[in-house]
């Protein structure tokens, strides 16, 4: 039977109730509230909390288990099944969920249980590996209540603040930059070698693309000729970490992005003439009609562009000093996002065609621009006061 018990201390009154548990030693177990009315809901529902609607999942690592099942094979809550590489994240992150020694079954969490996990998780993690776990076992939580499993959700309010990966300025490259990489592509595609004038009649058109469209370079390796469209391309596929093709990770991932209309031309005069069917559909194949892979992209094709446009630095790591380039890939997408913020498009538009699902990752990664643009039209117009006086 359980009751309720009213508590006055130093920091207010609140109140108690006391319940039987059958994994307690004594029998009870309790949980505090701030009201009578919370408590009083607490009880009614008591049975229901107490015993679990799926009796064949009782543990976290059975919950964890069943969530990986779901991820894998349906899906969880309406998507597409996970890739085999996310698979694989997310079961390393419920290596570090089913390390802990979780005191009850899980129908019976509560707030301080998953407060204290997260304590554990911060404690033996990096603060970012932490988070993630701890996101994934929200989500777990989630699918446990569309299951019918549990009838609550104790993780509701615990959380670890994300760090932006963006701390620093990112560096860009200047517009004579992006120039002097362009026209190395040009010279390239020219070159006296014919294997290396080959490889580069396919990597022009790429770097025009990917200069012109601020793709992530994932996106615009395996770009399919349906997604080439008037005005500009859309994203309808992307590589993963484990470099399978498949859909964008997220639903903002798909967008349509305006292209001009002379990288356009490049890019069908290139499918036109040298493109070759694939089972892929795609614009740019390897000469097997695969999809190229970021990593050989970016040794065969990028580094090489930005040595002949004299855009390689010298740097020591481990006390030894080696050549690498001024910039990576993605920097064009960051050119390509403040070249948009020097046009003063706004802050959703930027959003909507860099893909971001959050605008506070737009923010995060190009906040700055935005500031330093602001401050130079108010600079130019002489400040408020310099308009009426």
């Amino acid at each position: 039977m359980a009751d309720i018990r009213k508590r006055v201390g130093k920091k207010g009154t609140n109140y108690q109730v006391r319940y039987p548990s059958k994994t307690t030693k004594s029998g009870y177990a309790f949980r505090t509230f701030d009201t009578l009315k919370e408590a009083r809901i607490f009880t009614e529902n008591l049975g229901a909390l107490n015993e679990p609607l799926s009796r064949k999942t009782r543990t976290v690592a059975q919950a964890v288990q069943r969530w990986l099942e779901i991820c894998e094979k349906e899906g969880r809550g309406g998507r597409e099944p996970i890739s085999p590489a996310t698979l694989e994240v997310y079961e390393y992150r419920a290596e570090m969920i089913n390390a802990y020694p979780w005191p009850k079954p899980i129908h019976e969490l509560e707030p301080p249980d998953i407060a204290a996990f997260r304590s554990w998780l911060l404690q033996n993690y990096s603060r970012d590996q932490a988070r993630k776990a701890l996101s994934s076992f929200h989500s777990m939580i989630l699918e446990m209540n569309h299951q019918g499993v549990m009838t609550h959700d104790p993780a509701v309010t615990i959380s670890i603040r994300k760090e932006s990966r963006y701390t620093e300025p990112i560096e860009i490259p200047s517009i004579d930059e992006v120039k002097a990489i362009l026209r190395a592509a040009d010279q390239l595609a020219n070159h006296k070698n014919h294997e290396i004038a080959r490889a580069w009649n396919r990597y022009r058109p790429l770097l025009y693309l990917a200069a012109d469209s601020g793709m992530r370079p994932q996106e615009y390796l395996v770009v399919p000729q349906r997604a080439l469209v008037q005005n500009g391309v859309k994203v309808v596929q992307a590589l993963d970490r484990s470099s399978q093709l498949g859909p964008p990770k997220t639903k903002a991932g798909r967008r349509f992005i305006p292209v001009s209309e002379p990288t356009l031309d490049i890019v069908r005069d290139f499918y036109e003439r040298q493109g070759s069917k694939n089972p892929y559909d795609l614009i740019f194949p390897t000469r097997s009609g695969s999809y190229q892979r970021y990593n050989n992209w970016r040794r065969k094709g990028w580094v090489p562009a930005l040595e002949r446009a004299g855009l390689l630095i010298e740097v020591e790591e481990d006390g030894a000093k080696r050549t690498k380039g001024k910039y990576t890939p993605y920097s064009l997408r960051h050119f390509f996002a403040s070249m948009l913020i020097e046009e003063n498009k706004n802050l959703k538009f930027i959003q909507s065609v860099m893909g971001h699902e959050d605008i506070k990752l737009t923010l995060d990664v190009y906040g700055h621009l935005i500031k330093e643009k602001e401050a130079a039209a108010m600079a130019e117009s002489r400040g408020v006061l310099g308009q009426i006086l």
